[in-house]
């Protein structure tokens, strides 16, 4: 996004300046920003990224749960913000009164998910504060969309460089991964799948990705992804427990946010007591593995990175030799959210990340 400054006899104060935000409105914001709230799922996420999380005076719903799991890296980091104002519930459902009656008030309101949640317009002519939307997407598809959301977050807040440093950082790690499976032969590839995927809250071991960006990245074999000539893969799917059972992947791969359901339910006590899983070659052979949530509060970018080096590993050892997924996820969680996070995290789920799971 290109920021136009405003000089004077522009109809604009010189102290603000015009920019395009994502949703390609046009919003004037102030030339120095230094109070922000930030709405919507990973809104804050990618605030904390461009390390500009000092720079929030409320938070909404979400921030404030006091819950036994939580996967959100930028949280676990700051601490902190279950202690701010509540300025609205979570997923963009923001509070106007609760935000005017704030002190000090944000000067800008940055929203992820304009369709989501307060309209973005509504909430800008109620509170009369600056509402800038930013956008979310895949990292397999939608780099693009999320560098220039944190390229304009970077230049509205005054951390530009910071948001080039990180997507520099998402975009060289993305290319470590492929460039370290890119002469895989097709005899050496495995059959993945990965289960209970959480949408929105958690799911069973049906719930899948088919566009899951860690098989991408590591050159795997997704059974549950269309064939190329069907387009874009979905982000989200809930396939068939025959399909799984006809498809027989060499590897399963169970996403820990699963365990939310309880000791009873959720994909690892499917796998354990549903004979029709127990028959499927992976569950026989022991290569059933952990990884840490893809979803909380929307996509964990640092946690796709981290899963993918751990993938990579179970799949390609020699290639992943130098490579220990715990200290590796750690670099990154340090890199983005400024703390090594992963040990915390990992408790929350029974320390089952990043281990081979007991299933028979």
């Amino acid at each position: 996004m290109v920021l136009t400054f405003c000089f004077a006899g522009s109809g604009y104060s010189n102290e603000s300046r015009m920019i395009t935000d994502m949703a390609g409105r046009q919003v004037e914001v102030p030339l120095t920003v230094e109070r922000v709230v930030c709405s919507g799922p990973g809104c804050l996420r990618y605030l904390t990224y461009i390390q500009g999380q000092d720079l929030v005076v409320a938070v909404d719903s979400i921030e404030k749960q006091l819950n036994r799991f939580d996967a959100r890296p930028y949280a676990l980091a700051n601490p902190q913000f279950k202690e701010k104002p509540l300025f609205g519930n979570f997923r963009g459902n923001d509070n106007p009164e609760l935000i005017l009656g704030l002190t000090p008030q944000p000067q800008v309101i940055f929203k992820t998910f304009r369709n989501m949640g307060y309209d973005a317009d509504e909430l800008q002519a109620k509170t009369g504060i600056p509402v800038v939307c930013l956008a979310y997407d895949s990292l397999v598809s939608g780099r693009k969309t999320i560098y220039d959301s944190l390229t304009l977050m970077g230049e509205i807040i005054d951390k530009k460089e910071r948001a080039v440093e990180v997507c520099n950082f998402l975009e060289k790690n993305i290319d470590e991964l492929q460039r370290r499976t890119a002469g895989i032969s097709d005899t050496e590839r495995y059959s993945t799948y990965v289960g209970g995927i959480a949408k929105k809250g958690p799911h069973g071991f049906q719930s899948t990705e088919p566009g899951y960006p860690p098989f991408h990245f590591v050159n795997a074999i997704n059974v549950a992804r269309p064939p190329e000539k069907q387009g874009k893969p979905l982000q989200h799917a809930n396939v068939s427990r025959e399909q799984i059972i006809a498809w027989n992947p060499d590897i399963l791969f169970v996403d820990l946010a699963s365990i939310q359901l309880g000791e009873n339910a959720g994909a690892v006590y499917e796998l354990r007591t549903d004979p029709a899983y127990q028959s499927l070659r992976a569950v026989q052979e022991g290569k059933v593995y952990g990884i840490l949530p893809y979803n909380w509060y929307t996509m964990n970018y640092g946690s796709i990175i981290a899963n993918a080096y751990y993938i990579g590993k179970v799949l390609y050892p020699k290639q992943f030799k130098d490579v220990d997924p715990e200290k590796k996820a750690d670099e990154i969680y340090s890199f983005l959210v400024g703390k090594p996070v992963f040990s915390v995290m990992d408790r929350s789920f029974d320390g089952a990340a990043f281990k081979t799971l007991s299933i028979l």
